[in-house]
């Protein structure tokens, strides 16, 4: 969802922000607030929603080290407090 709102529809990320905590809030939607949260800080930084999202559940599933062959994604969770390593 967020990739298609910043990609297609081009919202900028306070409104994507906005669009996802309003959707937290509905009833009938269930979600991981932890891992949702994640996202919407890594979003306010310099990494991407799912970025954040599979740093967080990585960790929080007993990974040691974030990797990925994204250097952007590696340098947001490195400098978040992180273990991170490139691949190439």
């Amino acid at each position: 969802m967020v990739w298609v709102l910043s990609r297609s529809y081009k919202l900028p990320k306070d409104e994507i922000s906005r669009t996802i905590l309003g959707l937290l809030d509905a009833e009938n939607v269930i979600a991981d607030h932890s891992s949702v949260d994640a996202g919407l800080r890594a979003m306010d930084g310099d990494a991407d929603f799912a970025d954040g999202v599979i740093a967080y559940e990585g960790a929080w599933l007993g990974g040691e080290t974030f990797v990925s062959f994204d250097k952007k994604a590696v340098a947001a969770v490195a400098k978040g407090g992180q273990k991170a390593k490139l691949l190439r």
